[in-house]
């Protein structure tokens, strides 16, 4: 199984993956992951500094459970993470948190197979950005679990559009291909023994 390194930069790194006779049969937990890695940073970059009522400088993350939930998420520590997202998402201030905690939800639940959430909050960060071409990439997965192979082709081809080349998207189509035509492995059968057993003549 491709593994995914752990390390939170602005490009996802993956481990490179190749359609093979035998499948590509996990790699759905391959993508989610990879998918979180932008969310992560986004939560990291949120680092604020500001006063209190005291005025003592504060320096950390500008929304705890937020930062907490992508961390938990990239563990694979899937209900923590979510619930913990929940939590960041009710505190969530301005378009950046809240994109981060939808997208974030959306993969968390589709780790969790629990489909209908999941499309639930891709549907809404969508509705809130028709740009990003992780949450097509997400919702892709979610209808290649379901079986909705059509809508699945169509949110393809949107985050291809939207962002040309990227890894996840590459790893989300073979992923698509390897549902739709699967490639069997050819079996080969060796038959002499049998014609020894048999006294026949091998052909």
């Amino acid at each position: 199984m491709p593994m995914v390194s752990p390390i939170i930069h602005s490009t996802e790194r993956l481990a490179p993956v190749h359609r093979t006779r035998s499948g590509l049969r996990r790699i759905g937990c391959v993508i989610i992951v990879a998918l979180l890695l932008p969310s992560m940073v986004a939560a990291q970059t949120a680092r604020g500094i500001k006063n209190d009522a005291n005025n003592t400088v504060v320096v950390g993350p500008s929304n705890l459970p937020l930062f907490e939930g992508a961390q938990a998420l990239l563990a694979g520590h899937a209900e923590e993470g979510v619930r913990l997202t929940l939590r960041g998402l009710k505190v969530a201030q301005g378009a950046r948190e809240h994109e981060t905690g939808l997208s974030n939800l959306c993969a968390g639940y589709l780790m969790l197979a629990q489909y209908k959430s999941a499309l639930l909050y891709c549907d809404m960060l969508l509705a809130r950005n028709d740009k990003n071409w992780r949450a097509y990439n997400n919702r892709a997965v979610i209808y290649i679990k379901t079986s909705q192979y059509d809508m699945a082709e169509r949110d393809l081809a949107r985050g291809e559009a939207l962002r040309p080349g990227a890894h996840t998207l590459k790893v989300a189509r073979a992923m698509y291909l390897d549902a739709v035509s699967p490639v069997y492995p050819e079996i080969e059968v060796d038959d002499r023994q049998s014609q020894a057993s048999d006294g026949s003549e091998p052909r």
